[in-house]
């Protein structure tokens, strides 16, 4: 009976640390796998001409954004209009120029890394085990995540919605897939409304903290931040950010990392409340950020 219970403690202190380890490895053991390429850009002209910026605008030879605050179903909606004389100056970056698992910086961090004018956090990457993951042209992970929706965007600054189950990676390259976001859903496909009411990601709750991109016309794009789970600011369904990113003329839009996640940068600063329980305002450590600069 004494060799029982032994072999038992000796068993449930395995698991114990078994699963310690499960859970560090996964959240918290940083894995660098590769360090970002800097020589593959598709920026045409790097010279900015005369700058003029404000607290709510930027503008320069090749970029514009204007920054507007909506109140719409109890929640703060940060929107930032953006003209590009080129699509280039659309752009992704990783945490620390690292590839890897739990590699993470606020998006703030890595958009003044990158010397953004604008930001805004991305696909999170480094939270699943499994789904294509191509920045600025490099591919660093080729395995499929079934059912996975992601937005491509090309070379050319064509965008397309595709899901990984049914495409493979070879043929997005072959037809120069330059970025990749891997989140979802698409919320906006040609004009028309794409989720439901009752459309949500994962077990996330029904009103959220929102981070989407959206495609208006050709280098004409919007970023959009909600904040959530405060007094102040309720948050919103992917329907209701949906709906009302159709309102401001949207005609492609995609859903990215929310909750926590959500951060706006623009000219240096922090523009919305990130916060992942309402009970402190803090940016969330992430894998990666989608901007726009130089």
């Amino acid at each position: 009976m004494k060799i029982i219970k032994k072999f038992y403690r000796i068993y449930l202190i395995v698991i114990i640390l078994f699963s310690i380890y499960i859970l560090l490895d996964t959240f918290v053991i940083v894995k660098e796998y590769k360090n970002v390429s800097e020589t593959k850009t598709l920026v045409k002209n790097s010279e900015t001409g005369n700058v003029n910026k404000s607290d709510y605008s930027y503008q320069d030879d090749n970029i514009k954004i204007e920054l507007k605050e909506y109140q719409e179903y109890d929640t703060s909606i940060y929107v930032a209009d953006i003209l590009l004389s080129d699509s280039s100056y659309l752009q992704t970056a990783l945490a620390n120029n690292k590839y890897g698992k739990n590699v993470t910086a606020t998006t703030s961090t890595i958009a003044s890394g990158k010397n953004a004018i604008l930001a805004i956090n991305g696909d999170f990457y480094g939270a699943q085990e499994y789904g294509y993951v191509l920045k600025q042209g490099v591919l660093y992970r080729s395995s499929a995540k079934t059912n996975q929706e992601d937005l491509v965007i090309y070379e050319d600054g064509s965008w397309e919605f595709i899901n990984e189950s049914y495409v493979d990676i070879d043929s997005l390259i072959n037809k120069k897939a330059y970025n990749i976001l891997a989140f979802g859903p698409a919320l906006i496909k040609d004009g028309s409304i794409s989720v439901t009411t009752s459309s949500e990601v994962g077990k996330s709750m029904a009103s959220n903290p929102r981070t989407a991109v959206g495609k208006i016309d050709d280098n004409h794009y919007v970023f959009v931040v909600s904040d959530g789970r405060t007094s102040n600011s309720v948050g919103l369904s992917l329907y209701q950010l949906a709906s009302f990113m159709k309102k401001i003329g949207v005609i492609d839009a995609y859903n990215l990392d929310g909750g926590g996640s959500s951060t706006m940068y623009f000219n240096g600063k922090i523009i919305n409340n990130p916060t992942t329980t309402g009970n402190k305002i803090s940016e969330r450590k992430v894998s990666d950020i989608l901007y726009v600069g130089y």
